[in-house]
């Protein structure tokens, strides 16, 4: 970008990959607004890496409006980064609780198309002459790939990645990007515990034995990276795993080895 600011907003910055998103647009010298609902979260983002931050529910529209009503006070936008979401349960589809279903589909999905309804005329107004915007989803594997136990989560990720295939093509046209990050096991410090209720052995139980499993710093860099790159390229969709991950069904436990020809 040829902007001398560059500025970002980031969902779901409180914790996880949205907090090392924020820290990594600073590193980088871009300005960044975090968004989330705990304001001690973010105030303690802030004091760490001096970034403006705004409390909000996105399930709330008086909150998404008060944010655009923010953003605009802050100045113009050239990256709106979509990353708050959450599951809630592993149960199956007959025993799911659908009021469980209803608050993943309000945040993963009805909060996404509430925020970029509300910013994209920020980020209209800040492209640059030559340059473009970028709007990044924060999706998962499980909205490409259904697993057993998944269908909530799966549902609704799946219906996300639909909103940014479809936003993609009303975009057309526009010097902007749309960018789907769909990440695969990452390990931060309340995903998989939000999920089991705070079942703090059921959380740890996930990750134990995975080598190498992907941290949120392994997602910060991809965003940045993607929305770093010339403003005519646009990665469609980058999927991120670790290595010890072929399906969200299918990890690897214990240290990888080379197999031998005897084993095939």
């Amino acid at each position: 970008m040829t902007t001398t600011t560059r500025r970002a907003v980031v969902t779901g910055a409180s914790s996880g990959i949205g907090a090392a998103t924020v820290r990594l647009f600073r590193e980088r010298g871009w300005e960044v607004v975090g968004v989330a609902r705990r304001a001690d979260r973010l105030e303690a983002l802030a004091a760490e890496t001096g970034c403006d931050w705004v409390v909000a529910d996105l399930t709330k529209q008086a909150d998404v409006d008060a944010l655009a009503e923010r953003v605009a006070e802050i100045g113009d936008i050239h990256v709106l980064v979509n990353n708050a979401g959450g599951a809630f349960g592993l149960d199956s589809v007959e025993d799911g609780d659908v009021d469980d279903w209803a608050r993943m589909y309000d945040i993963n999905v009805l909060g996404t198309k509430r925020v970029i309804s509300a910013l994209l005329p920020a980020l209209r107004r800040g492209i640059p002459e030559g340059g473009s915007a970028s709007i990044v989803g924060v999706t998962s594997i499980a909205g490409h790939v259904a697993y057993a136990g998944g269908g909530g989560y799966n549902a609704a990720k799946f219906a996300e990645r639909a909103l940014f295939e479809v936003l993609r093509l009303e975009l057309n046209g526009e010097p902007l990007r749309v960018i789907e990050v769909a990440p695969g096991m990452v390990h931060t410090e309340e995903f998989s515990l939000v999920r089991f209720g705070g079942d703090q052995a059921k959380a740890d139980a996930v990750y134990s034995e995975v080598p190498d499993p992907l941290y949120a710093d392994d997602i910060a860099e991809t965003i940045v990276h993607a929305v770093e790159l010339p403003p005519f390229v646009n990665l469609d969709l980058i999927t991120v795993k670790p290595v010890a991950q072929a399906a969200p069904y299918k990890v690897s436990k214990g240290a990888l080895r080379v197999r031998q020809a005897d084993e095939d």
